[in-house]
């Protein structure tokens, strides 16, 4: 997502997931697939994609009337910021109040299709909108559960590259960014010195901890939940891959120490400011240059990957499959208009102009081909995206699996921050621990 959550998963309960929708959006419980009892109006809850919501409401604002003079129905939008919007969602679930259309973080997909408030996106549905080959694969790979209709249909989509501040590596004498972890770690104590560091974290960031562990997983050739999608935390890979990103504060020292506090976006703020050299992020431009930064300022890579390696899938996986989607409550008041809104904001034209103004990539294949596209920030992440990003574990556990190991991770960071030793010993007995919670 556009911006990393602070922990917004941190309030989810098992009540919320595992309850249904009852009247969301002024429909009726029976109505199954919606009605259309109020067909010249929607609501629709957008996430908080630009520096702040007032940014989004001006985004936004035109594109939703232009929305309306081409069908005659009027969007009421609400942006809601990424620490409220996925607890707002579930409460909607459980009250029956909520909106006909919203956004949702794609790694929430699986979670809140299992609450069944969510329209399926079948062939009847996907063909409304133009139809599902459309749409890039991977992203629609995180749109719900593998073997189930999609939960929600993509929006923005993006994935995690590697920045790199080019001043301080030219003084550094680095002359291009690290390709492995190996490399990393070499080319980090050259840059950390004078109080500069190489490396930025969120470490008190549940998502973006979340984001990082899965691709170490990955690259260890290690998995969260097993294939009946019973949790796996502990297994000795994960252990390795949690320990090793862990390290790169407790053991390589090319983290600060006071990142293990971050969880606003205070690395890339650090990035901006020439204290840190690089950092994981995803499409980080428009963030770069509200801190001040200029184009040029910076250089983008692939995320490294294991040593002899090159990005691809498997263990050469360097990023998460990142995103927005879009869904509509089962039981919408307006069910005619939410398709054709939701038409309206993933074609061509609207998908060029959104993601544009976003940073982000269009997840529908036709609106990749413009030229804005081919920056080279872009094209690293849509090349990433193509080739070497996989979805996280698409199972109705994963906001749970979010908090408890993105806790799990905030907690080790904190140990190294104060020099209390991580030992494989110790990561175990965290994940450990964030396995058990998923099945109190």
């Amino acid at each position: 997502m556009r911006r990393t959550r602070a922990a917004a998963t941190a309030a989810v309960t098992a009540t919320l997931l595992a309850a249904t929708a009852t009247a969301c959006g002024g429909g009726t419980a029976d109505s199954g697939g919606g009605s259309n009892t109020a067909p010249k109006e929607l609501t629709y809850w957008a996430s908080n994609q630009g520096p702040d919501i007032a940014a989004d409401q001006a985004v936004l604002g035109p594109e939703l009337k232009k929305f309306e003079q081409q069908t005659g129905i009027k969007v009421k939008l609400e942006v809601v910021p990424w620490s409220d919007l996925l607890n707002r969602i579930l409460a909607a679930t459980a009250s029956g109040q909520g909106p006909d259309v919203l956004n949702i973080g794609n790694t929430w997909s699986s979670s809140l299709q299992a609450t069944g408030a969510l329209l399926p996106w079948d062939a009847k549905n996907f063909d409304a909108i133009g139809g599902k080959e459309r749409f890039v694969a991977s992203a629609i790979g995180s749109a719900g559960a593998v073997g189930q209709d999609p939960a929600a249909v993509p929006l923005y989509s993006m994935a995690y590259a590697l920045y790199y501040n080019k001043k301080m590596f030219q003084e550094a004498g680095v002359d291009k960014p690290p390709a492995t972890w190996d490399e990393m770690v070499s080319t980090g104590r050259k840059l950390s010195k004078d109080g500069k560091w190489a490396l930025g974290a969120e470490g008190s960031n549940l998502s973006n901890n979340i984001h990082q562990a899965f691709v170490f997983s990955q690259q260890h050739g290690a998995a969260f939940f097993d294939a009946a999608g019973k949790p796996v935390f502990d297994s000795p890979a994960n252990v390795d891959a949690v320990k090793q990103y862990v390290d790169l504060m407790a053991k390589d020292k090319i983290i600060a120490p006071g990142n293990a506090e971050y969880d606003k976006n205070q690395s890339l703020q650090d990035f901006a400011n020439g204290k840190t050299a690089m950092v994981l992020w995803q499409s980080a431009a428009t963030s770069f240059k509200a801190n001040g930064m200029k184009d040029g300022d910076w250089g983008v890579a692939p995320v490294p990957v294991p040593a002899g390696g090159t990005p691809g899938s498997g263990t050469n996986t360097n990023s998460m499959v990142a995103g927005i989607n879009m869904a509509v409550f089962k039981n919408t008041d307006n069910l005619d208009g939410a398709l054709k809104f939701v038409k309206f904001m993933t074609g061509d034209e609207e998908q060029k102009l959104l993601n544009k103004t976003y940073g982000s990539v269009p997840p529908v294949k036709a609106a990749q081909s413009d030229p804005a596209f081919a920056a080279d920030d872009l094209t690293v992440l849509r090349e990433t995206l193509a080739t070497s990003a996989a979805p996280l574990p698409q199972v109705p556990q994963e906001s749970q699996f979010e908090t408890a190991v993105g806790t799990a991770v905030k907690e080790l960071f904190a140990d190294a921050a104060a020099g209390r030793p991580v030992t494989t010993e110790s990561v175990k007995a965290k994940l450990t621990k964030a396995q058990q919670q998923m099945s109190n």
